[in-house]
């Protein structure tokens, strides 16, 4: 065992919960992820505790002293400890019984040795505790892990894997995010059991996938993923990308390669990452050789869309997310070449919360072609004429003109989707010329149409 005289910067309110613990006469220390970022100079979010006192022992120490405590995971020894709207999870020492479902042990006895409790946890990296007491203690070499870069399981990999089997992707994860190796026992491990990434829910897979993605190395994670048949246990439809020769001299990768660029230059923004992973996947079944032997994907980017909507309904993405990633990918193909008319247009179908992430998916894309035909000097161009027509503030949608469905109904107009249509048109009329956007002259067309 390691115990080294370190100094971590716990949160005071962190530090108050320790020592109430310590106080009435109870081991407590921050563990796992909080005291990994600290060694590796991150910024903990999370500051969880494990404690030698049992749950209904928390429960009374700090009801005791008027704090509020929640009985978030009793059964297995988790409480939270509530202190001015902030929340501190406090977990009692455990060792875990088997895990039939592959993600919660069937059982958990509580102990009254840490050593026990660390021994349970997925990685070295994170299974230290810390308080400032005693330091840091490092049972299984967590320390020189972070030191020589490595992703490495306390005990077996086998049995980790076979305990939980998202620990697959949050090896994988923790390796992008740390830029770490992944040690060579628990790679074995994942390739043998892969298989069973299928008993995970989607809803923790794509959790995983999102944490991936927003890494500082996608590129990594999505080539680990794919090497180890995860990938294509949760986006099938990737799979038809692998070595797929693009036939054509703008693409010197296929179609998987090219794709993982693509995720890699655009900035580390969820939304436009899946759109990234996804705005090409409909190209193997849109591939046409002409007579020249030239590969071509005729409408990739509609097939995309509608194969994109698809994969993100099934990992159980909100309608509002599958929304703007399938625009982002349905449009990625557009004409550079726009007048002001069909740039507002676009501005609309896109909103201008998004119209800058398509740009930066369509630069991204360019940048991954073959290095002698990487030029978006055209995309910077239509990024000046976004930036000039959103200052400029000209109506770009209906509800942006001068009149309103109560104004054509006060004229004579009866509800109903005629009035819909009227101001469809007149909307047109004003993103040609957003001079008439004027009350006296929008109800003057309006009129003289009657």
């Amino acid at each position: 065992m390691s115990m080294r005289n370190i100094n971590i910067e716990i949160p005071c309110r962190v530090k108050f919960v320790l020592e109430r613990l310590g106080y009435a006469g109870y081991e407590a220390y921050v563990v796992g992820g909080c005291v990994r970022d600290a060694l590796v100079g991150r910024r903990a979010n999370d500051w969880d505790i494990t404690t030698s006192a049992l749950p209904d022992d928390v429960i009374s120490i700090f009801e005791k002293i008027n704090f509020k405590v929640i009985e978030t995971g009793i059964k297995h020894g988790t409480v939270t400890v509530v202190i001015e709207n902030e929340y501190f999870e406090v977990t009692t020492y455990r060792t875990d019984g088997d895990y039939s479902d592959f993600r919660h042990p069937d059982t958990v006895a509580f102990t009254r040795n840490l050593k026990d409790d660390l021994a349970r946890r997925d990685f070295t990296i994170n299974s230290m505790a810390y308080n400032e007491q005693n330091g840091l203690i490092d049972y299984f070499g967590g320390e020189l892990d972070i030191k020589n870069k490595i992703i490495r399981c306390v005990g077996n990999p086998f049995k980790r894997f076979n305990e939980d089997a998202l620990r697959m992707l949050r090896c994988i994860r923790f390796s992008c995010q740390l830029d770490f190796d992944i040690d060579k026992d628990a790679l074995l491990a994942i390739s043998k059991l892969e298989v069973n990434i299928k008993r995970v829910s989607v809803e923790r897979i794509r959790d995983e996938l999102n944490r991936i993605l927003i890494s500082e190395n996608p590129d990594k994670g999505l080539i680990f993923l794919a090497h180890f048949k995860l990938l294509e246990k949760f986006i099938p439809e990737l799979k038809n990308t692998y070595d797929f020769n693009q036939h054509n001299k703008h693409h010197d990768k296929d179609i998987f390669m090219h794709t993982i660029m693509v995720v890699k230059n655009v900035p580390k923004n969820l939304n436009l990452r899946w759109a990234a992973l996804l705005h090409d996947i409909g190209k193997p079944y849109c591939f046409t050789l002409d007579s020249d032997g030239v590969g071509h994907f005729y409408k990739h980017e509609l097939v995309s869309f509608k194969l994109a909507e698809k994969i993100l309904t099934r990992l159980k993405f909100d309608n509002k997310t599958v929304d703007i990633i399938c625009k982002l990918i349905l449009n990625h193909m557009i004409s550079t070449n726009l007048n002001d008319k069909s740039v507002k247009k676009l501005i609309v179908r896109l909103g201008k919360e998004n119209i800058y992430d398509l740009l930066k998916l369509i630069e991204a894309d360019r940048k991954a072609l073959s290095t002698k035909y990487i030029n978006f000097d055209d995309v910077l161009i239509l990024k000046s004429k976004v930036d000039d027509l959103i200052n400029k503030k000209d109506p770009m949608s209906v509800k942006d003109l001068s009149i309103n469905g109560d104004d054509l109904i006060e004229i004579g107009y009866k509800e109903g989707v005629n009035i819909g249509i009227i101001l469809n048109d007149l909307l047109e009329m004003v993103l040609e010329n957003p001079d008439i956007n004027t009350r006296e002259q929008l109800l003057k067309i309006v009129l003289n149409r009657k």
